[in-house]
């Protein structure tokens, strides 16, 4: 199991980045953009985030 989530980890390394490599200046101007938002719409987004990553494990499992 822990073979599993190190190579899980190391994909999520290397999807999150794949976007400062490819457009450093608009993956800049995104980072702003989001310190600039409220707490409970960055939770919100973040639960989002949980709950599509949660049914997309169960619907590929």
């Amino acid at each position: 199991m822990w073979q599993e989530f190190a190579i899980a980890l190391c994909l999520m390394l290397v999807l999150e980045g794949i976007l400062p490599f490819l457009n450093p200046r608009r993956w800049r101007r995104a980072v702003v953009q989001l310190v600039q938002l409220s707490d409970r719409r960055l939770r919100l987004m973040g639960l989002a985030s949980m709950l599509l990553g949660t049914a997309l494990l169960y619907l590929l499992h």
